[in-house]
């Protein structure tokens, strides 16, 4: 009779269990539901070349969608492909494809165009060269032109301020400039931003930026064979250095993130703050670029 009783006791505890277990998960699984509900937060990492525009576009929106907070982090093309197919961010912006990323798995990501970005070699103010043939400017990234004196400019020692290996543009770049060509050993850094402040600074030095930010006095604008770093050179491929810029989500982007996509690449934002940022509309291309840097069109 005892063991009987043991036995019954046994059978309801275990019940009890079962049913308090099934009862509190489901009560936490709709507070969590509850919360991603209302939750509308979208953290964007990745391009520093796409930064300043994301996080303009960024502004623009929460001021239309109040419960919505965006924020927008550097790091480079390579931390965004990353953290994106980690599930780790909502949004892993680039300004390279991520078939261009050995380590990531491209099929399972979700490719958003939202502007596209030109790149120009700019150098100190003392140099005083303004056009260089793609030949000289490949000679000076890999090592083989030392002194501007040997291009017709002052005689000054080069300094070649590369960016880091994970950085997008420098992919844009070496991919358009030096023709499978390995670029020279030489100072990296991580950001536009970065390297704009000590090429303006630096006598003799000379690095690549995209066209938003080239600005400043202590800046020279390099053409090649004679074709100017313009929007409207980009649009026509004259312009040979030049990359979307991505917008990669984790499969099919939803939700608020889906959204703010959207609004990134609608015409309000593609014809006011893209332009006015020194970006360049998706409109306004009349070619196009796969990630093997083919381009088609006119």
């Amino acid at each position: 009779m005892r063991k009987n009783l043991t036995r019954i006791g046994i059978i309801l505890i275990a019940v009890l269990a079962l049913y308090y277990g099934s009862t509190h998960r489901s009560l936490t699984s709709n507070v969590v539901g509850s919360t991603q509900a209302k939750t509308k937060n979208i953290l964007i990492v990745g391009s520093t070349a796409l930064q300043p525009l994301a996080e303009r576009a960024g502004s623009e929106y929460e001021k239309i969608n109040k419960e919505t907070s965006i924020t927008v982090q550097g790091g480079g093309s390579g931390a965004g492909l990353t953290q994106v197919q980690a599930g780790s961010v909502q949004i892993g912006s680039s300004d390279i494809f991520a078939e261009q990323q050995s380590s990531i798995q491209a099929a399972k990501l979700s490719d958003h165009r939202v502007a596209v970005v030109g790149i120009a070699p700019v150098t100190n103010k003392d140099v005083t060269i303004k056009n260089l043939s793609m030949d000289q400017l490949r000679k000076i990234f890999t090592g083989e032109v030392k002194n501007w004196r040997d291009l017709g400019g002052p005689d000054l020692a080069i300094t070649v301020v590369n960016r880091s290996s994970g950085s997008g543009t420098r992919t844009v770049f070496e991919k358009s400039v030096l023709a499978g060509q390995t670029a020279l050993h030489a100072q990296e850094q991580d950001s536009n931003g970065t390297v704009q402040k000590i090429v303006a600074s630096a006598p003799g030095s000379i690095s690549y930026l995209s066209f938003g930010y080239i600005t400043g006095a202590n800046l020279n604008t390099i053409s090649i064979d004679h074709v100017k770093p313009t929007q409207s050179n980009v649009e026509t491929n004259k312009w040979k250095i030049w990359g979307y810029e991505h917008m990669y989500t984790h499969g099919k982007a939803e939700g608020e993130t889906a959204k703010f996509i959207k609004y990134f690449q609608s015409k309000k934002i593609q014809s006011g703050i893209v332009k006015k940022l020194g970006y360049i509309p998706l409109a306004g291309m009349q070619v196009t670029k796969n990630s093997q840097g083919k381009v088609s069109g006119k």
